[in-house]
């Protein structure tokens, strides 16, 4: 699971995902503080025109066409979009949290800061993408969703699947209420006591061991799991947890080749 380094930008890669790819950290971007530095998040705060740069910087740095984006209004659902072109400048955001692609002009684009990146591969189809689980989504089960819509969508044989966790929130730092607790063990029954752990009296939820049931339940032949928690990385990270609600988004990647 190694680090690249590339015109400036550090970002992670999985050994599995031969694809193209990346899960940047917050190094090598043209934002100041508290959006330090390679910030894509146009929602909290950065100049537009930073955000809009820093993104650039991604594109190139994988050596893919700016133009080819195509990238969501992230609203913790489990709605998916399957995309057949890049995203036309100018037009407005569809709100969803999953996003496939079966072309290779097509770049797909999403922004974390603690939640969980998702990359689904499928070789044998030629089909990518990429999911955001935070603990609303985890529970909506974008996971799943993504699973069954390459199958009807693409044809995909779950077996065939490749899906990687990426860096996000860990669950010695993951805190959760009564209200998430109860939503939980609801989903989960028996199974809760391997997602929720006890921390000094304070129940944590791990969304990494979530994903990867909910994950190897939906039948995906390999899943890789980062590991690398966002609230104790800050110094390449942004989390939304750990910093308090001033920070940035980091960006994650994914294209056919």
């Amino acid at each position: 699971m190694p680090f690249i380094h590339t015109h400036g930008l550090r970002y992670f890669q999985f050994d599995t995902l031969h694809t193209r790819h990346a899960v940047f950290t917050r190094h090598g971007g043209v934002s100041p503080a508290p959006w330090g530095s390679l910030n894509v998040g146009g929602t909290v705060g950065d100049d537009l025109e930073r955000v809009r740069e820093n993104r650039l910087l991604s594109f190139r740095a994988l050596g893919c066409k700016p133009e080819s984006i195509f990238d969501v209004w992230q609203v913790h659902s489990a709605d998916v979009v399957c995309a057949r072109a890049p995203r036309p400048a100018g037009e407005s955001y569809r709100q969803a949290d999953i996003i496939l692609t079966d072309k290779p002009d097509v770049t797909l684009f999403m922004r974390f800061a603690d939640c969980v990146p998702i990359f689904f591969y499928d070789p044998r189809k030629a089909v990518v993408g990429v999911a955001h689980a935070g603990w609303m989504g985890t529970l909506r089960d974008v996971a799943t969703v993504t699973v069954h819509t390459m199958r009807k969508q693409y044809d995909s044989n779950p077996t065939d699947i490749i899906a990687c966790i990426g860096p996000s929130i860990g669950p010695d730092h993951y805190e959760i209420g009564a209200d998430v607790i109860l939503q939980v063990i609801q989903k989960f029954g028996d199974e809760s006591e391997q997602v929720l752990r006890s921390n000094n009296g304070k129940i944590h939820f791990d969304l990494w061991r979530t994903n990867q049931l909910l994950l190897e339940r939906a039948g995906v032949g390999k899943i890789e799991v980062a590991g690398i928690c966002t609230a104790c990385h800050t110094e390449d990270w942004f989390s939304h947890r750990a910093e308090k609600g001033r920070t940035g988004r980091f960006g994650a990647l994914i294209s056919l080749q």
